[in-house]
């Protein structure tokens, strides 16, 4: 019983982790969290079969992963309708340049091949190692590596930069820009 609760412990404190990595996966926000909620009933209704020993964010993770791709098969086959629908946009976009920036950044990485999205996120966002995001994707480590080159190459490209230092350099001028203009109102 006492190991039991552990692990629940465990699981409970992976939410964050699980419905991060969910996001990257699905577009649609409460699909998302649709994932995380199966994945943690796969995972409680299956904790005999965890091995003692290794990492359940791990395990999670591939549980996760498996149960999307098997989602992803049967909606091929299915075709419910366009994910882009009219009524989940805003109805008036924010004028922040935070998050402009922000929805560019986002917008470059749903770009992204899944593959490659998923390692940028795994490890970029979450701080999974490359040997832990090697076995959740079920690849080796090498790959992982080359699919995170491409991912962060592509983002780029995609935001219309030659290099993450470039990237930094405009944003630091918008925010200076922006400073000014506050500035210039109140005087």
């Amino acid at each position: 019983m006492a190991d039991q609760k552990t692990s629940e412990v465990c699981i409970v404190d992976l939410i964050p982790a699980l419905r991060a990595f969910a996001r990257t996966l699905c577009r649609i926000p409460d699909d998302a969290d649709d994932l995380v909620q199966e994945t943690l009933t796969k995972g409680l209704a299956n904790m005999d079969k965890f091995e003692p020993g290794t990492r359940m964010k791990s395990w999670l993770f591939t549980i996760m992963r498996n149960t999307y791709y098997t989602h992803v098969k049967f909606a091929a086959r299915e075709a419910p309708g366009l994910l882009d629908c009219a009524s989940s946009r805003p109805v008036s976009e924010a004028t922040q340049e935070w998050t402009v920036q922000s929805k560019e950044v986002h917008g470059a990485i749903q770009r992204l091949p899944e593959h490659q999205r998923e390692v940028l996120m795994l490890i970029g966002v979450l701080g999974v190692s490359y040997e832990e995001t090697a076995e959740i994707c079920g690849c080796a480590v090498g790959t992982v590596k080359s699919r995170l080159n491409r991912a962060r190459a592509n983002a780029l490209e995609f935001l219309g930069e030659s290099s993450l230092q470039t990237l930094m350099e405009r944003r630091n001028q918008l925010s200076d820009g922006q400073r000014h203009i506050e500035a210039d109102r109140r005087f």
